[in-house]
């Protein structure tokens, strides 16, 4: 039996890693996908964190070693038995018996801190949104979706940080792309959900050719940018595309992905992956969001790439 090709998403919380996971797992088929929550591998539940005055953050305050152990037994196809964290109370509720499908999405926070880890991904990703993005997000969440109050998401943002700058942010290196949305002139309240978004693609695996789209010569160019840049002293390519594309262009981005593995043209039917690009606007509602798709479809095109030299 072939091994399943393996994805990992990190970033810091509520930096937008469930609602990426969400469109890649519809596009690649919920029956296919096995999707893990690295959250599951806290070491102390909420109360106790509180006691000893440690985040969840912390390397300390999770069981790194069980999770590179479970990601290596993922990657040759064996099942694991993966702790369960409940978010919703702070506690832990019994493990899971998790038998991988032909392709396996890890997201949370420290999925890159260990060589080990590391070695297990197929494909690299990092999600870097601008920190007062990432704020109004985590607010929004936490006071909708966990109970607490926007006075405590922020006293708990502020505890955070010296561990997201010492032990999140510096997993960036590690990735294959550097996925940041940003609200069009720093606008974070007025965009409505419809953000730009800045694609760093290292030369760790060979992406797409997007020159051809960026070199049409029919006004493209002022919605989606390709360019040459430095990310972490390492020279990179850059894909930008902008919240007012028209469907029109990105269509064009999305024909190329799709024109080089022929096999990926149903996940361009936009009517057949309905959960492309979805996501909830600032009043609630559930928008378009191009740029979104755009970045779905890509990381989808690495997992199918990834099944080609290893089934």
């Amino acid at each position: 039996m072939s091994r399943p090709i393996i994805l990992g998403i990190v970033g810091d919380s509520a930096a937008g890693k469930t609602t990426l996971t969400k469109g890649i797992a519809q596009v690649l088929g919920p029956e296919n996908v096995t999707v893990i929550c690295t959250d599951d591998y806290h070491k102390y539940d909420r109360k106790q964190r509180a006691e000893i005055g440690i985040t969840a953050l912390h390397p300390e305050c999770n069981h790194l070693d069980i999770m590179q152990q479970h990601l290596s037994q993922l990657r040759i196809g064996q099942p694991i038995l993966k702790p369960v964290y409940s978010h919703k109370t702070g506690t832990f509720e019994p493990p899971v018996y998790i038998k991988p499908n032909k392709f396996v999405i890890i997201e949370g926070l420290l999925g890159y801190s260990t060589r080990i880890a590391r070695d297990s991904y197929d494909v690299k990703v990092y999600l870097a949104p601008p920190e007062s993005v990432r704020a109004s997000w985590k607010v929004k969440r936490d006071t909708q979706k966990r109970g607490y109050t926007e006075e405590q998401v922020l006293e708990e943002l502020r505890k955070r940080e010296p561990d997201s700058e010492d032990f999140i942010r510096p997993q960036r290196q590690w990735s294959d792309i550097v996925v940041s949305f940003y609200p069009p002139h720093d606008e974070v309240d007025q965009a409505n959900g419809h953000l730009n978004v800045r694609l760093v693609l290292r030369p760790t695996i060979p992406h797409p050719d997007f020159t051809q789209i960026i070199n049409s010569g029919d006004g493209t160019e002022s919605a989606i940018r390709l360019g040459l840049d430095r990310d972490m002293g390492k020279p990179v390519d850059v894909l930008e595309v902008d919240g007012h594309a028209t469907l029109e262009q990105v269509n064009k981005l999305e024909q190329i992905l799709c024109s080089d593995m022929p096999h990926l043209k149903n996940i361009c039917d936009r009517e057949g992956n309905p959960e492309l690009g979805k996501v909830a606007g600032t009043t609630g509602e559930t928008i378009q969001s191009n740029p979104l798709a755009i970045t779905q479809l890509l990381i989808t095109y690495h997992m199918l790439k990834a099944t080609q030299i290893h089934y």
